[in-house]
């Protein structure tokens, strides 16, 4: 849909347009009476006439005075005859001499408008080899006449910027597959749900999109720590082994195109995996430096890509601790081209970004754009039920024509909730923390608190506490929580999840934590991969997949199962009260 600055800056240049058409008017208007002023000057006495004589002056009606127009009738013989006899003069109201000394008055208008010199040579017989069709008289009309074509001419010669300008329709957009999609979960050794709770295991998922692949495998990543070493000698890290030897196999045995888009290695996250990977020719490795390119940040995005034909996405690292020491969330689609594609647009800004010369463009290629957003989802069957799907990326200089801002998507969800607003993240704080000064950045926080207050809408944030949480964000969220019962009907509640470890699994470092980023209301489902710290929306790279039911009374959706995940977890004995500061 277009926007009212589409709408503005098109009545700007329309406005501009008719301005300079008034202005051509106003100066062939003005020549025009200067045209009548000059031939007053030259003492011309024409009196009122009620006929056409053979000046073809037509007088006004009796008893007027206005303007009136003469033209001397064409005569073979006259030197007049070089003008054409349609162009007219006009004068000012004055007297007509009398008919009968037609012949005297025809020589004195030649002489006036033909400019004859003081020996009564006509300047016409002088030049008429030079110039026969140039003369004085004619200049006048020659000059209204080339702004009246300048009129007509110059809007039809920016029409192409008017076509350009002017906002088109969005049309529907639809998948003609029938996309399948399914949560998928990790969930920690040792973290004990009752039973037919939990949905698929992100390990079981990423095997069998490496067994689905046929031609490509691509797939957008913070880091890898897949395999056993060792630093991390545990014994679940067998999950992780697997993983990647399915991915090896694919790339050595299978020909499967694999490529890798990671961020810059660190000490902390080197990349010895991918570089295993790449000896063995397995795979194609980009990093992104972000320093280089935004100058702060990283690549946090978590995503696979299968024959550009079915997806995953989710807070799951490739990492073995993902699959088995740390509780993620995702979601993966079978048979989903459409949102695929769209997907790989992303992976496409990314592979760009991978090579030693790269820079952010300030506009990315026509062929990465999408058409695929927040105001224009695409219309999605799965053969049960209809939805809307869109993909939003983080941050905008990485973010092509068309696609939504992450954070964009977070605001307009939050604020289209009618009923509920539930969020599940690892970590919550309206501030830039990771920049070189503290910033404050309300933008989620305040959607959150005007829903709770404005439209009632029950809110709940679910958050984690880790060894890693910072302490800034107890206070944050106490905050948030004071808001509970401030007046009639806010509902707003805060609590921590702790995912319980032994002294054992308590020595793995980065572990037995809550990593989820989702959020689910009554009319939307979304699942991401950036925690809601500002610096994830500004200058750090992610992904997240929103899902939109047609039907809100459905019984079983993507969005009534993450709701039910949601309430599992909230009213789980993992879930705590904010402490008292």
């Amino acid at each position: 849909m277009p926007s009212w600055w589409d709408y503005l800056h098109f009545n700007r240049q329309y406005s501009n347009k008719r301005n300079l058409e008034e202005g051509l008017f106003q100066i062939a208007s003005q020549t025009c009476n200067i045209l009548v002023k000059v031939n007053n000057t030259n003492n011309i006495n024409l009196t009122r006439n009620n006929r056409s004589d053979e000046y073809g002056c037509a007088g006004p009606p009796r008893g007027k005075s206005s303007m009136q127009i003469c033209v001397p009738k064409f005569r073979k013989n006259s030197i007049t005859s070089g003008c054409n006899p349609g162009l007219s003069t006009v004068l000012e109201s004055g007297s007509v001499g009398n008919a009968s000394s037609s012949d005297e008055e025809l020589e004195q208008w030649e002489q006036i408008f033909m400019m004859r010199d003081e020996n009564g040579n006509s300047y016409h017989d002088k030049r008429k080899k030079r110039s026969i069709w140039c003369r004085p008289s004619c200049i006048p009309v020659s000059i209204v006449i080339v702004l009246i074509v300048l009129v007509v001419l110059v809007p039809l010669l920016d029409q192409p910027n008017i076509a350009h300008v002017l906002p088109t329709p969005h049309v529907n957009l639809h998948c003609s597959e029938e996309c399948r999609l399914s949560l998928v979960e990790s969930i920690p050794e040792g973290h004990m749900y009752p039973p037919n709770v939990t949905h698929r295991p992100t390990k079981n998922a990423w095997l069998d999109l490496i067994d689905e692949a046929q031609t490509s495998i691509e797939i957008a990543s913070f880091y890898w720590t897949l395999r056993f070493n060792e630093e991390y000698p545990y014994n679940s890290s067998i999950e992780g082994e697997q993983v990647f030897q399915a991915l090896l196999a694919a790339g050595t045995k299978r020909n499967i195109n694999l490529k890798i888009a990671q961020n810059w290695p660190t000490k902390l996250n080197p990349n010895i995996d991918t570089e295993y990977l790449v000896k063995k020719k397995a795979a194609q490795v980009r990093s992104l430096n972000f320093s280089k390119l935004l100058g702060g940040g990283v690549l946090h995005t978590k995503f696979w890509i299968i024959d550009r034909t079915h997806f995953y996405i989710g807070s799951a690292n490739m990492d073995w601790r993902s699959l088995t020491q740390v509780k993620e969330l995702g979601i993966v689609a079978y048979n989903c081209s459409c949102l695929a594609n769209d997907l790989a647009k992303i992976f496409d800004v990314y592979w760009t970004l991978g090579t030693s010369d790269a820079v952010v463009p300030d506009s990315w290629p026509a062929d990465l754009s999408t058409d695929i957003d927040m105001e224009h989802p695409i219309n999605i069957s799965d053969g049960t039920h209809s939805y809307g799907a869109f993909i939003t990326s983080s941050p905008p200089p990485l973010s092509p024509t068309g696609r939504t801002n992450d954070d964009d998507a977070i605001v307009n969800i939050i604020h289209s909730a009618e009923e509920f607003v539930y969020v599940a993240v690892m970590d919550y704080a309206p501030a830039l923390e990771y920049t070189p000064k503290l910033q404050f950045w309300p933008k989620i926080d305040d959607a959150l608190r005007r829903a709770a207050l404005e439209t009632r809408t029950r809110v709940r944030l679910l958050v984690s506490w880790w060894k890693h949480s910072q302490p800034a964000e107890e206070h944050f969220l106490a905050s948030l929580a004071a808001l509970q019962g401030a007046y009639t009907r806010v509902d707003i509640q805060v609590r921590r999840f702790i995912v319980p470890s032994t002294p054992e699994q308590d020595k793995i470092p980065y572990a037995r934590v809550n990593h989820n980023k989702y959020m689910v209301t009554d009319k939307s489902a979304y699942i991401g991969t950036s925690n809601w710290y500002g610096d994830y929306f500004v200058d750090t790279a992610g992904v997240a997949f929103v899902y939109q039911p047609h039907d809100q009374n459905t019984t079983k959706d993507i969005r009534r199962e993450l709701q039910e995940v949601f309430e599992r977890d909230w009213n789980s004995p993992y879930a705590v009260p904010l402490r008292r500061l």
